[in-house]
């Protein structure tokens, strides 16, 4: 009976790799050779029973749906206090609208997204593991976006059913009037437009009318909402004899606003259109090259040809010279396909560059860099990244070398010196879960890092 394998190094440097002798790229030999060796590990007998519990924890009930929960439940428990205690629902459910509304906006804004990822990788290495993976969940913040927006909607369907019951008691001779029933019924139906086209399945199939329909309905969103505070207080500050400064100023659903209008402004005043330098890499992808700032590891940069239609973001990396970036576009699409065959010389850029998923990988010690196509570009940001954790890294994709080039592949190879790449046009595409498993013990990583792009 053979004797069980013995566990590798942590430290590939100082053992044979896995896969040292692998450059698909090179010979038809060296793919045979690599499939020789990855037939060795037997992925379904390693493989442990399923377990009911493990599946609901990591297929369903992931971090992104806990946190959209955790909202949904901290909104019910508001909503019963409310219903309890408050003697004025209606402007209870003004103000509970709003603070979600707001909440919603911040959790997607560029300063707020890079103070999160700031914070996280404050965490030492030396912390516990299981304190790290945790944090490094911190990219699926998502969910609070998500959440906070549908809880918004609950409030507000509250808030224009109490609307239209005081209104039909009263008529206009009360606080609510004939503009503040119809501005309100309006909003609601843009509120609902907003949330149904965010709804996944339409979402993958129409991106771009969900991009536009979520940034102008947004807008109109947050316009009808000021607008309702200030005609229902124009109102409503008869009652207590107050002015209509006075009112708002009392009223936190209007401070509320007047934040998220800053919100939505502050990225569209560092609105520019910058210089390009594009580099052809082949007919699948294109990298560009930038120079009117400088990147840092992780960090993603949005791109349009014109600033009121669909924006696209891509990782950065930094180049040689250390002054200037760049991004890899790969065709995926309408818009890349375009990118790729014009060759831009000029595009416009918004906000402040904004962390990305990959800049959590700073708190590990030890990461296994998984990628397919085009999603190596997002890797290459580890470049910036001085002190960055051992690497190794697979890369699965069509011809690297002519696809990509010879300094893409310089740039892998700083990242990791004896880079695994598989080929796909000489071997197909193969199941990396076998190499990865390996990969991980060769040295006892801590995290995977996996990005898939298009192959």
């Amino acid at each position: 009976m053979a004797s069980p394998p013995q566990r590798p190094s942590p430290v590939h440097a100082s053992k044979p790799s896995f896969a040292a002798s692998v450059n698909t790229y090179l010979s038809m030999e060296s793919t045979w050779d690599w499939k020789r060796s990855s037939a060795k590990v037997d992925v379904e007998a390693q493989r442990r029973p399923r377990i009911r519990f493990s599946s609901i924890r990591y297929l369903i009930l992931t971090i992104y749906r806990r946190l959209f929960s955790l909202i949904y439940c901290a909104n019910a428990i508001a909503f019963i206090i409310i219903m309890i205690r408050s003697q004025q629902n209606l402007l209870a459910f003004v103000n509970a609208a709003a603070i979600n509304l707001l909440v919603c906006g911040l959790a997607r804004h560029p300063l707020v997204v890079n103070a999160i990822f700031r914070s996280i990788c404050r965490i030492p290495q030396s912390a516990p593991l299981a304190l790290r993976r945790r944090a490094a969940e911190a990219y699926q913040y998502g969910g609070v976006h998500s959440g906070c927006g549908v809880a918004a909607l609950i409030w507000y369907t509250g808030l224009v059913g109490l609307i239209s019951k005081e209104y039909w008691l009263n008529g206009d001779s009360g606080t609510i009037t004939v503009p503040v029933l119809v501005i309100s019924y309006v909003l609601l139906v843009d509120l609902v437009a907003i949330i149904a086209v965010a709804y996944p399945t339409f979402r993958a199939k129409i991106h771009n009318y969900f991009e536009l329909t979520h940034r102008f309905g947004g807008w109109l969103a947050v316009a009808l909402f000021l607008t309702l505070l200030l005609v229902f207080s124009e109102q409503a500050r008869h009652s207590q004899g107050l002015s209509l400064g006075q009112y708002l100023i009392e009223l936190p659903a209007f401070w509320f606003v007047l934040v998220i209008v800053v919100s939505i402004v502050h990225p569209w005043l560092l609105l520019r259109r910058v210089q390009v330098l594009p580099e052809h890499l082949s007919s699948h992808a294109v990298r560009l090259q930038f120079d009117h700032t400088s990147t840092a590891f992780g960090k993603v940069l949005a791109l349009s040809n014109h600033p009121l239609k669909d924006w696209h973001s891509f990782a950065t990396f930094p180049n040689p010279d250390g002054t200037s970036f760049s991004c890899i576009v790969s065709k995926a699409g309408d818009w890349t396909t375009r990118c790729i065959d014009q060759k831009p010389t000029q595009l416009w850029k918004r906000g402040v560059l904004m962390y990305g998923f990959i800049h959590v990988m700073r708190v590990f010690r030890r990461v296994v860099v998984v990628a397919t196509g085009s999603g190596m570009g997002p890797c290459l940001s580890f470049l910036s990244e001085k002190h960055r954790p051992q690497l190794r890294v697979l890369w699965q994709t069509r011809n690297p070398h002519r696809t990509y080039g010879p300094d893409v592949l310089s740039l892998v190879h700083q990242l990791d010196p004896t880079p695994l790449l598989i080929d796909t046009n000489t071997s197909g595409r193969v199941d990396m879960v076998p190499i990865i498993q390996e990969l991980v013990r060769e040295i006892d990583a801590e995290a995977i890092y996996i990005y898939l792009g298009s192959v």
